[in-house]
């Protein structure tokens, strides 16, 4: 299974997956996390244009396919602005993506992706504007247990 959170940066993607891979965890799976600043550091991908996004989304999707391909639990936490690469991928792997959003401001605004493309259909909707993790925690797993 992979789960593959996106939305912009500071709304939440990485902290809401990390949640989710302490209750993996807990019921004694070892998911591996795909985190999109922990790849950029390791690859030196600086690069915020749209080929730099297109290629820090690529390696994510090779290393989630090939963890998913050896029976892992994948959790990827990375901005993915492009709806038709996600789609793709979604169509190939069956992952679950899950869009994390917020109208407040978090300080990371720099980071934004213009282009950003919110998912249109088959996702899970996590609004973390008024909801704790722990309350957006238990709203995913609602939704995955449907």
């Amino acid at each position: 299974m992979i789960y593959w959170f996106t939305g912009q940066p500071g709304h939440g993607k990485t902290t809401l997956a990390k949640a989710l891979i302490a209750h993996l965890k807990g019921q004694g799976i070892e998911p591996f996390h795909i985190d999109g600043d922990d790849l950029r550091a390791l690859t030196s991908n600086a690069d915020y244009s749209r080929a730099g996004r297109e290629a820090n989304i690529g390696r994510a999707q090779t290393i989630a396919h090939y963890l998913h391909n050896q029976d892992r639990v994948v959790v990827v936490s990375l901005v993915a602005p492009y709806r038709a690469l996600r789609e793709e991928f979604k169509a190939v792997t069956g992952l679950t993506e899950i869009y994390v959003h917020t109208t407040e401001a978090r300080g990371r605004e720099a980071k934004h992706a213009s282009d950003y493309e919110a998912p249109l259909v088959g996702f899970i909707d996590i609004d973390t504007t008024v909801t704790s993790v722990e309350a957006s925690l238990v709203q995913l797993l609602g939704e995955l247990s449907t």
